[in-house]
């Protein structure tokens, strides 16, 4: 794997070795662990974090920003990222009311990895379009 050299590298200048999947996802609270990455991994928060960014968002253009989320789970999603303290709700008192969500310390500490996953899509997708294709043909030949 091409990945594999630089990422020693880096390790290396750190000082210290990157722990394995196995050691985080077993270590400490095993179970606490697997729902914060399911929490990461799902299909609209790392979205939301990096729309956030630096800046205060109402709601409704949260809404706007974000292609195909829906009010509803729009909403999960904020609260869920409220919970853990990676996003903070700001109600102010007008008619109507208007709401702001914006990034806490600890999830602006997330943010660079949101946006660093994001440029590896953006990187990787015509790769992954064409393995597609090749894996879905190759499957109808298998059908047919």
């Amino acid at each position: 794997m091409t990945e594999q050299p630089a990422l020693d590298a880096l390790q290396t200048r750190l000082g210290q070795s990157m722990p394995t999947m196995v050691e985080l996802c077993t270590s400490e609270d095993p179970e606490l662990f697997r729902s914060l990455l399911a929490r990461m991994g799902d299909k609209w928060t790392l979205l939301v974090i990096g729309v956030l960014g630096d800046e205060r968002q109402r709601f409704t253009k949260l809404a706007e920003i974000i292609p195909g989320v829906s009010r509803r789970m729009l909403t999960v999603t904020l609260r869920a990222l409220e919970r853990d303290g990676l996003v903070s709700r700001t109600v102010h008192a007008e008619v109507p009311p208007r709401v702001e969500y914006e990034l806490t310390d600890l999830g602006r500490s997330l943010q660079h990895v949101a946006l660093a996953l994001a440029d590896w899509v953006r990187e990787h997708q015509h790769a992954i379009t064409d393995n597609r294709h090749h894996f879905d043909g190759e499957a109808d030949d298998r059908r047919g």
